[in-house]
C-alpha cells in the first residue's frame, strides 16, 4: 500500500468515526480533498470489506435519526437519493411499518399545534402545508388532521 492509499484510508477512517456516511457519499469527500478516484474506489472496497463503512447501517441510522426529528417518509427517502443510496434499501427502512408514519405524523402535529384538530380550512390547510413540508404522505396527514 503506498502512502496516497494509507492517506486516503486514514482520512475515510476519520471520517466515519465522526458518523456513519454511505459509500458515495464519502467518496464525494475524498475527491473533493483531492485524491484520486481509483484509489478512492480501492480505500471505499477495503473500508466495506472490514465493515466499517456499510450503506445498509447508515440508511437504518439515517431513517432513525430523521423519524426522531419529525421529518417523514418522502422526505428522508429523497435524502437518502441524494446521498447514494438505493431505493430499495430505502424502503427497507422507511417501509417497516405504515401505521408509525401516521402515528408519528399526529405526533409532530400535536408538538407544533397542539392536540385541538383544526377548526377552519384555513387552519387545517396551514397545518396541512407544515406536514406536507416534513414529508408525510396524503394519507398520513389526513389521519393526523382527523384523529
Amino acid at each position: 500500500m503506498n502512502k496516497e492509499s494509507q492517506t486516503i484510508l486514514d482520512k475515510a477512517t476519520a471520517l466515519l468515526a465522526r458518523r456513519e456516511h454511505s459509500r458515495t457519499e464519502l467518496g464525494r469527500k475524498l475527491t473533493q480533498r483531492g485524491f484520486s478516484e481509483p484509489l478512492i474506489g480501492e480505500a471505499l472496497d477495503a473500508l466495506e470489506a472490514e465493515d466499517l463503512l456499510s450503506d445498509l447501517r447508515f440508511a437504518e441510522n439515517y431513517v432513525h435519526h430523521r423519524t426522531a426529528r419529525g421529518q417523514g417518509p418522502l422526505k428522508i427517502r429523497y435524502e437518502l437519493r441524494e446521498r447514494g443510496v438505493s431505493d430499495d434499501l430505502a424502503m427497507q427502512f422507511i417501509d417497516a411499518d405504515r401505521q408509525r408514519w401516521c402515528e408519528r405524523a399526529l405526533a409532530v402535529r400535536h408538538k407544533r399545534f397542539g392536540s385541538e384538530r383544526p377548526d377552519d380550512s384555513r387552519e387545517r390547510s396551514r397545518q396541512t402545508r407544515f406536514l406536507e413540508q416534513r414529508g408525510f404522505e396524503t394519507e398520513h396527514i389526513r389521519f393526523a388532521l382527523d384523529e
